[in-house]
């Protein structure tokens, strides 16, 4: 896609970011009507992992009109489609190499969206699409698997629980082989949370003008998740924490 070139912010308290192809509006403009949150279902995820992040952010106090985008949902992931959205969220799902072969084809749609002042949210396979190698290069940074992390306290890609010190306080989290993060020299991020090895396990970071946020376990996993795979729910979920990260990701 060619850059574009932005314009102002403009109309009447909205705000807009305008690019040859491509118009977002600030999340947190006044408006009626609630922002739109596009989630993607396809093959680039699994069963259950869209719904949950689209639950989650419907929890939210932001009020999404929650849509569901990709080869299994109702629209497509388009410029169009994400033109008309705050916020975009990838969910989990299978592995990086997978993931990535599905969605390459649109990687400059979703820099454009976030650069122009879109939100991305990314959950575990999300959150390695965030990054570089491969992904959609929307981190000062790249990603990594945690589970191959100097003194990682997870060694196996089987669905368990993970610690992690969110904000300074121990949460404990469902989690299946996420990412850890790690920024350059000198880059700045809003890191949220880190696993007991001092790996960024959830961080906030600016595009353009836009924001992306990324978490390695499941915040917005259910009870069910954790019974499914045979675990111990979790004394408290992470809901709260999910939605930490949405309005982390959310601010101007």
């Amino acid at each position: 896609m060619a850059s574009g070139t932005f314009g102002r912010w403009f109309a009447a308290g909205e705000r807009a970011l305008t690019g040859r192809a491509l118009t977002v509006r600030s999340p947190l403009s006044k408006r009626t009507e609630p922002p739109v949150a596009l989630v993607y279902r396809g093959p680039a995820t699994l069963p259950g992992c869209p719904e949950a992040t689209a639950a989650l952010l419907k929890s939210s106090r932001w009020g999404f009109d929650v849509r569901y985008v990709g080869p299994d949902a109702d629209l497509p992931l388009s410029q169009r489609a994400l033109a008309g959205a705050a916020l975009y969220a990838q969910p989990g799902g299978g592995t990086l190499k997978h993931g990535y072969r599905q969605l390459k084809a649109h990687r400059d749609e979703i820099r454009q969206f976030v650069h122009s002042g879109g939100r991305y949210l990314g959950i575990c396979l999300g959150g390695y699409l965030a990054g570089a190698t491969p992904g959609f290069a929307l981190l000062p940074g790249d990603t990594d698997q945690y589970i191959g992390s100097a003194a990682a306290t997870v060694r196996s890609e089987r669905d368990t629980v993970v610690d992690v010190s969110w904000r300074g306080r121990r949460r404990r989290l469902f989690f299946q082989d996420g990412p850890y993060f790690w920024l350059r020299p000198g880059a700045e991020s809003d890191i949220l949370a880190t696993y007991p090895n001092g790996t960024i396990a959830a961080m906030v970071t600016r595009l353009g003008a836009g924001r992306v946020g990324v978490v390695g376990p499941h915040p917005e996993a259910t009870d069910d998740w954790y019974l499914d795979a045979g675990l111990r729910p979790a004394d408290r979920l992470g809901i709260d924490l999910g939605h930490d990260l949405i309005d982390t990701v959310m601010r101007p």
